[in-house]
């Protein structure tokens, strides 16, 4: 049997949001090697059909396989509920996206049994974040609030920005209203605004970073699937998109615990 322990991760997300999640997966798994691609060209995913997301979604898995990854991490909160299940059944490798992890965190940490949870327009319409949730602990109740201006925000570099904090504090104020003491942050571009949200909701709200535990699921999946790596080969970064490298490199360079030397652009539509 081959031994797939030193081959890499995949990880894929709409943009630069998925960087959260490679972040942790390199903090958490330092010998671990990763391959990202950020679908810069197509970015947002929240406002788009579900037969859409599934498209786009094969077509990266596609380009990653010719990559020999071992395990795929689908870094985006809309794709994780819209084509998920659809492309476990379709793949022979592990895949994995950032829902399952982010509500098995709220139902453990809520208090009052109050859960908010902000995301894209596709991940709040999936309703996935509730469902999950629920199959937990019915007893939770879970107020949701569609974001779109957010994941614009973040992609164009304006996380420390008035104008930011001003949209946010209007899209929270509802969940503020319900009192809730958990706030799952749905979309893998949000925890980049962490410290502006944990402002505008409050210390006595836990804030939910899906990208955290996801990292924490992934090791667990490796651990299972007996393809953790073990060997002290030095750790590989390799990061694709679909436009814009200079400006998605330059961003990645500034949020990453390792420098990002190389970003390829690739045409996605030829997977």
């Amino acid at each position: 049997m081959l031994d797939k322990s030193n081959a890499p991760i995949g990880v894929f997300d709409s943009g630069v949001g998925g960087l959260t999640v490679a972040g942790e997966i390199m903090r958490q798994m330092p010998r671990e090697s990763i391959v990202y691609f950020g679908d810069t060209a197509r970015v947002p995913y929240g406002s788009k059909s579900k037969d859409t997301i599934i498209k786009y979604a094969r077509q990266i898995i596609n380009f990653l396989k010719t990559k020999e990854v071992k395990a795929i991490v689908i870094a985006c909160n809309t794709a994780s509920a819209y084509a998920l299940d659809t492309v476990i059944n379709e793949n022979d490798l592990p895949v994995i996206g950032v829902i399952h992890a982010g509500a098995v965190q709220a139902a453990r940490v809520t208090n009052n049994k109050r859960i908010g949870v902000i995301g894209t327009k596709g991940t709040v319409s999936s309703g996935i974040y509730p469902k999950f949730i629920k199959d937990i602990d019915k007893g939770i109740e879970v107020t949701q609030k569609a974001c779109p201006l957010l994941c614009p925000l973040v992609e164009e570099g304006l996380m420390h920005d008035n104008v930011t904090d001003e949209i946010i504090s209007r899209y929270v104020s509802e969940l503020k209203s319900k009192y809730i003491d958990t706030l799952v942050l749905g979309c893998t571009h949000y925890p980049l605004l962490k410290p502006a949200i944990a402002k505008i909701m409050g210390q006595s709200v836990n804030l939910v970073d899906p990208a955290y535990e996801t990292a924490l699921e992934l090791s667990k999946l490796l651990d299972r699937y007996g393809i953790k790596k073990d060997s002290n080969i030095k750790a590989e970064y390799n990061f694709y998109v679909s436009d814009l490298a200079e400006s998605f490199q330059d961003f990645a360079s500034m949020i990453l615990p390792n420098e990002v030397k190389n970003t390829k652009k690739i045409n996605i539509e030829e997977y």
